[in-house]
Protein backbone atom coordinates (compact mmCIF):
# COMPACT_ATOMS: atom_id res chain seq x y z
CA UNK A 1 0.00 0.00 0.00
CA UNK A 2 1.27 3.46 -0.86
CA UNK A 3 2.56 5.62 1.96
CA UNK A 4 -0.03 8.33 2.50
CA UNK A 5 2.00 10.23 5.07
CA UNK A 6 3.48 13.69 4.56
CA UNK A 7 6.71 14.22 2.65
CA UNK A 8 10.02 14.08 4.55
CA UNK A 9 10.42 17.83 4.00
CA UNK A 10 7.04 18.65 5.56
CA UNK A 11 7.64 16.17 8.39
CA UNK A 12 10.99 17.81 9.15
CA UNK A 13 9.43 21.29 9.31
CA UNK A 14 6.62 20.07 11.55
CA UNK A 15 9.19 18.51 13.86
CA UNK A 16 11.00 21.87 14.09
CA UNK A 17 7.73 23.65 14.88
CA UNK A 18 7.00 21.15 17.66
CA UNK A 19 10.53 21.50 18.99
CA UNK A 20 10.18 25.27 19.13
CA UNK A 21 6.75 25.16 20.79
CA UNK A 22 8.10 22.67 23.36
CA UNK A 23 10.60 25.29 24.54
CA UNK A 24 10.34 25.73 28.31
CA UNK A 25 9.87 29.12 29.93
CA UNK A 26 11.36 30.16 33.28
CA UNK A 27 8.60 28.22 35.09
CA UNK A 28 9.27 25.04 33.06
CA UNK A 29 6.07 25.45 31.05
CA UNK A 30 6.01 24.60 27.34
CA UNK A 31 5.39 27.86 25.54
CA UNK A 32 3.13 26.22 22.96
CA UNK A 33 0.77 25.10 25.70
CA UNK A 34 -0.06 28.66 26.75
CA UNK A 35 -3.82 29.09 26.48
CA UNK A 36 -3.48 32.64 25.15
CA UNK A 37 -0.87 34.75 23.44
CA UNK A 38 0.30 36.76 20.47
CA UNK A 39 2.63 35.68 17.71
CA UNK A 40 4.57 37.06 14.74
CA UNK A 41 5.91 35.33 11.64
CA UNK A 42 9.14 36.38 9.91
CA UNK A 43 10.49 35.61 6.45
CA UNK A 44 13.99 34.55 5.40
CA UNK A 45 15.27 38.12 5.67
CA UNK A 46 13.96 38.47 9.21
CA UNK A 47 11.22 40.74 7.89
CA UNK A 48 7.98 40.52 9.91
CA UNK A 49 5.11 39.40 7.70
CA UNK A 50 2.15 38.55 9.93
CA UNK A 51 0.88 39.19 13.46
CA UNK A 52 -1.92 37.47 15.34
CA UNK A 53 -3.42 36.55 18.69
CA UNK A 54 -5.08 33.41 19.95
CA UNK A 55 -7.46 32.12 22.59
CA UNK A 56 -7.20 28.50 21.45
CA UNK A 57 -3.65 27.71 22.65
CA UNK A 58 -0.56 28.92 20.83
CA UNK A 59 0.34 25.43 19.63
CA UNK A 60 -3.02 24.90 17.96
CA UNK A 61 -3.21 28.30 16.31
CA UNK A 62 0.28 28.21 14.85
CA UNK A 63 -0.23 24.67 13.60
CA UNK A 64 -3.40 25.76 11.81
CA UNK A 65 -1.48 28.50 10.01
CA UNK A 66 1.54 26.47 9.05
CA UNK A 67 0.22 22.95 8.42
CA UNK A 68 -2.68 21.60 6.38
CA UNK A 69 -5.28 22.90 8.83
CA UNK A 70 -5.92 26.01 6.78
CA UNK A 71 -6.85 29.41 8.16
CA UNK A 72 -8.56 32.29 6.37
CA UNK A 73 -5.20 34.04 5.97
CA UNK A 74 -3.77 31.04 4.13
CA UNK A 75 -6.92 30.22 2.16
CA UNK A 76 -7.17 33.81 0.87
CA UNK A 77 -3.48 33.86 -0.14
CA UNK A 78 -2.72 36.55 2.43
CA UNK A 79 -0.09 34.38 4.11
CA UNK A 80 2.06 31.80 2.34
CA UNK A 81 3.39 29.31 4.95
CA UNK A 82 6.38 28.70 2.64
CA UNK A 83 7.57 32.23 3.44
CA UNK A 84 7.67 31.69 7.21
CA UNK A 85 11.20 30.99 8.41
CA UNK A 86 10.96 32.16 12.03
CA UNK A 87 8.28 32.49 14.69
CA UNK A 88 8.15 34.73 17.73
CA UNK A 89 5.55 34.17 20.45
CA UNK A 90 4.42 36.05 23.54
CA UNK A 91 2.73 33.39 25.71
CA UNK A 92 -0.01 34.30 28.18
CA UNK A 93 -0.95 31.56 30.64
CA UNK A 94 -4.45 31.28 32.08
CA UNK A 95 -3.11 31.06 35.64
CA UNK A 96 -1.30 34.40 35.23
CA UNK A 97 -4.23 36.33 33.79
CA UNK A 98 -5.65 39.06 36.00
CA UNK A 99 -8.42 41.05 34.37
CA UNK A 100 -10.36 40.95 31.10
CA UNK A 101 -8.58 38.50 28.82
CA UNK A 102 -10.07 40.12 25.72
CA UNK A 103 -8.58 43.51 26.59
CA UNK A 104 -5.28 41.92 27.57
CA UNK A 105 -5.05 40.01 24.30
CA UNK A 106 -5.98 43.03 22.19
CA UNK A 107 -3.42 45.15 23.98
CA UNK A 108 -0.73 42.50 23.55
CA UNK A 109 -1.46 42.04 19.85
CA UNK A 110 -1.51 45.79 19.21
CA UNK A 111 1.79 46.30 21.06
CA UNK A 112 3.40 43.46 19.11
CA UNK A 113 2.01 44.92 15.90
CA UNK A 114 3.56 48.32 16.61
CA UNK A 115 6.84 46.65 17.52
CA UNK A 116 7.15 44.70 14.27
CA UNK A 117 6.08 47.69 12.15
CA UNK A 118 9.09 49.55 13.53
CA UNK A 119 11.28 46.57 12.62
CA UNK A 120 9.89 46.24 9.10
CA UNK A 121 11.86 47.86 6.29
CA UNK A 122 8.57 48.39 4.48
CA UNK A 123 6.67 49.55 7.54
CA UNK A 124 3.95 47.01 6.77
CA UNK A 125 2.86 43.43 7.38
CA UNK A 126 0.44 41.26 5.41
CA UNK A 127 -2.51 41.28 7.82
CA UNK A 128 -5.73 41.88 5.91
CA UNK A 129 -7.74 43.04 8.93
CA UNK A 130 -6.87 46.16 10.86
CA UNK A 131 -5.59 45.45 14.35
CA UNK A 132 -7.71 47.56 16.73
CA UNK A 133 -5.81 50.42 18.32
CA UNK A 134 -5.47 50.14 22.09
CA UNK A 135 -3.09 51.31 24.75
CA UNK A 136 0.32 49.74 24.52
CA UNK A 137 1.01 47.21 27.25
CA UNK A 138 4.08 45.66 28.82
CA UNK A 139 4.72 42.53 26.81
CA UNK A 140 5.44 39.18 28.47
CA UNK A 141 8.82 37.55 27.71
CA UNK A 142 8.97 36.44 24.08
CA UNK A 143 10.54 33.41 22.44
CA UNK A 144 11.81 33.40 18.87
CA UNK A 145 13.14 30.54 16.80
CA UNK A 146 13.71 29.24 13.29
CA UNK A 147 11.37 26.49 12.10
CA UNK A 148 13.18 25.43 8.93
CA UNK A 149 15.77 22.63 9.26
CA UNK A 150 19.32 23.45 8.16
CA UNK A 151 19.17 21.21 5.07
CA UNK A 152 16.12 23.03 3.75
CA UNK A 153 16.96 26.52 4.90
CA UNK A 154 19.50 27.43 2.21
CA UNK A 155 17.35 25.94 -0.55
CA UNK A 156 14.25 27.85 0.49
CA UNK A 157 16.16 31.05 1.20
CA UNK A 158 17.49 31.33 -2.37
CA UNK A 159 16.07 34.60 -3.77
CA UNK A 160 15.03 33.11 -7.12
CA UNK A 161 12.96 30.45 -5.36
CA UNK A 162 11.33 33.10 -3.19
CA UNK A 163 10.69 35.45 -6.11
CA UNK A 164 8.88 32.69 -8.01
CA UNK A 165 6.88 31.70 -4.96
CA UNK A 166 5.98 35.30 -4.09
CA UNK A 167 4.91 36.06 -7.66
CA UNK A 168 2.63 33.01 -7.61
CA UNK A 169 1.08 34.14 -4.33
CA UNK A 170 0.45 37.61 -5.76
CA UNK A 171 -1.22 36.12 -8.84
CA UNK A 172 -3.48 33.96 -6.68
CA UNK A 173 -4.35 36.88 -4.41
CA UNK A 174 -5.09 39.11 -7.40
CA UNK A 175 -7.40 36.43 -8.80
CA UNK A 176 -9.29 36.23 -5.50
CA UNK A 177 -9.69 40.01 -5.54
CA UNK A 178 -10.92 40.01 -9.14
CA UNK A 179 -13.56 37.37 -8.42
CA UNK A 180 -14.99 38.67 -5.15
CA UNK A 181 -16.21 41.78 -3.41
CA UNK A 182 -13.25 42.10 -1.06
CA UNK A 183 -12.22 44.45 1.71
CA UNK A 184 -9.87 47.39 1.37
CA UNK A 185 -7.53 45.47 3.65
CA UNK A 186 -7.09 42.68 1.11
CA UNK A 187 -6.14 45.19 -1.56
CA UNK A 188 -3.65 46.70 0.90
CA UNK A 189 -2.18 43.22 1.37
CA UNK A 190 -1.81 42.88 -2.41
CA UNK A 191 0.12 46.15 -2.52
CA UNK A 192 2.36 45.04 0.36
CA UNK A 193 3.06 41.74 -1.39
CA UNK A 194 3.91 43.60 -4.60
CA UNK A 195 6.29 45.87 -2.71
CA UNK A 196 7.93 42.83 -1.11
CA UNK A 197 8.35 41.20 -4.53
CA UNK A 198 9.78 44.37 -6.07
CA UNK A 199 12.27 44.76 -3.23
CA UNK A 200 13.49 41.19 -3.51
CA UNK A 201 13.70 41.31 -7.33
CA UNK A 202 15.59 44.60 -7.23
CA UNK A 203 18.06 43.22 -4.72
CA UNK A 204 18.54 40.13 -6.87
CA UNK A 205 19.29 42.28 -9.91
CA UNK A 206 21.93 44.18 -7.95
CA UNK A 207 23.52 40.88 -6.91
CA UNK A 208 23.50 39.68 -10.53
CA UNK A 209 25.21 42.82 -11.77
CA UNK A 210 27.93 42.43 -9.15
CA UNK A 211 28.69 38.93 -10.42
CA UNK A 212 28.13 39.63 -14.12
CA UNK A 213 28.70 43.31 -14.93
CA UNK A 214 26.61 44.44 -17.89
CA UNK A 215 26.00 47.72 -19.64
CA UNK A 216 22.97 49.71 -18.62
CA UNK A 217 19.76 49.31 -20.60
CA UNK A 218 19.83 51.22 -23.86
CA UNK A 219 23.62 51.23 -24.15
CA UNK A 220 23.92 47.90 -25.93
CA UNK A 221 21.51 48.89 -28.67
CA UNK A 222 22.62 52.50 -28.86
CA UNK A 223 19.23 53.66 -27.60
CA UNK A 224 19.16 56.37 -24.98
CA UNK A 225 17.76 55.54 -21.57
CA UNK A 226 14.71 57.69 -20.91
CA UNK A 227 15.14 60.32 -18.22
Amino acid sequence: MANLGVSPEVAAIRAEIRRFLDTLDSADRKIGNAKYGAYAFYDYDGEPIYVGQTEEKLRSRIARHLTNQRTDAVAMNVLDPFEVAEIEVWPLYAEDIKGDIGKILNGTEYTVFQKVLKESKLGAVLNEKDIPKTRSVKLPPSFRGRIIPDKLYQLRKHPDTRIARRASTIANLARVISERNVSKGLRRTLLTQARRLERLARRRLVDFRKDYPVEEEGEETGEEVAE
